[in-house]
């Protein structure tokens, strides 16, 4: 399933919803579907009991059902297909179960609504390489025996075709494509042979980076922070896991600018595998339900690698198979 965040009109402006796509242009909404559902099988308030079983924030959907919720959407989507067939595609105040990606108003969001906390690894080798040789440095030897990463700023996230922010403190900013993981379930001490149980889905992830601030930063040895914290793109959905038969999925990853490839990789290069990655930062530490992770840029991933720059007005298309094409636009400079 293809799991998103959207914004749909109402009387009371723009509000968030839970949706799964039938297809590549129609999407459900899935608190909807269960408040019709209710109402069908004659329930006293039926919209307070959908929102009590089915919100329509994700974070919340996850955190209330832990330990299947990727049944409990497949059972919405498996729903929403009875209803259609009897007839039923509106709720009695004649709100509509689907809606199609184009309608007016509509737009894809953050897929994740709420992160609980943001990890992001450092987890493939010729990214690193290229990194470390830009220094005039080799990798060092701990990198190899621990998967490292840092812990980034969890509100910065945006979506779909939303303006990447231009920090005023910054003159060069940087893409950084990656696959990322949603956690769907809490544990502590976690192996990696569990993670069947705690990676809820794959999305993408553009870690967007100050270089000129995280230079500075790094060169402190500590960090990185405002080299990172002010932004990151996420999107457009998440694919659940059972879709790659919950099996690490080995995945073609690119990076346009303005059109031109810039960037090509696949996920599978990773020295460290998800299971690696999630039982080492599980280790005497809570992972919760949705938190997110990064798997680090995957190589020629960055303009760093590259020696190239976006500029103010580019338009950006980070794209991985099976998942799709997270599209935004590099904005102006920000004035302090």
């Amino acid at each position: 399933m293809k799991i998103c965040t959207f914004k749909r009109p109402s009387p009371l402006g723009m509000q968030k919803r839970l949706g799964i796509f039938i297809d590549d242009k129609t999407l459900i909404d899935v608190n909807l579907v269960w408040r019709a559902e209710y109402e069908k099988s004659g329930f006293y308030d039926p919209e307070k009991r959908a929102d009590l079983f089915s919100p329509a924030s994700l974070s919340l959907f996850l955190k209330l059902h832990q330990d299947n919720a990727i049944a409990k959407l497949q059972e919405t989507l498996d729903l929403y297909k009875i209803l259609a067939k009897a007839g039923i595609l509106k709720t009695k105040q004649e709100a509509e179960l689907s809606v199609a990606l184009n309608s007016l108003g509509l737009r894809l969001d953050a897929p994740l609504d709420d992160i609980g906390m943001y990890r992001d690894f450092f987890a493939h080798e010729k990214h690193v390489k290229t990194g470390f040789e830009k220094r005039s440095e080799p990798i060092p030897p701990a990198w190899f025996e621990i998967p490292a990463y840092y812990k980034g700023g969890n509100l910065g996230f945006i979506g779909q075709d939303d303006v990447i922010p231009w920090p005023f403190y910054s003159e060069q900013i940087d893409y950084e494509l990656e696959l990322g993981v949603v956690i769907g379930r809490d544990g502590k001490n976690v192996k990696a042979n569990d993670i069947k149980k705690h990676i809820f889905g794959f999305t993408i992830l553009n870690d967007i980076s100050a270089r000129d601030i995280q230079r500075k930063e790094m060169s402190i040895r500590l960090g990185p922070a405002k080299g990172k914290d002010w932004c990151s793109v996420m999107g457009p959905v998440i694919v659940t896991f059972d879709e790659f038969n919950y099996v690490e999925p080995n995945l073609t990853m690119t990076a346009s600018v303005n059109g031109e490839e810039w960037s090509r990789g696949q996920s599978g290069d990773s020295h460290y595998s998800w299971g690696e990655m999630i039982e080492h930062m599980g280790m005497e530490e809570w992972i919760r339900a949705t938190d997110f992770i990064g798997s680090g840029t995957v190589g020629t991933g960055c303009g760093l690698e590259l020696d190239r720059w976006i500029k103010p007005g580019d338009k950006l298309e980070l794209s991985i198979e099976r998942i799709g094409t997270l599209k935004n636009t590099v904005g102006k400079p920000n004035k302090a």
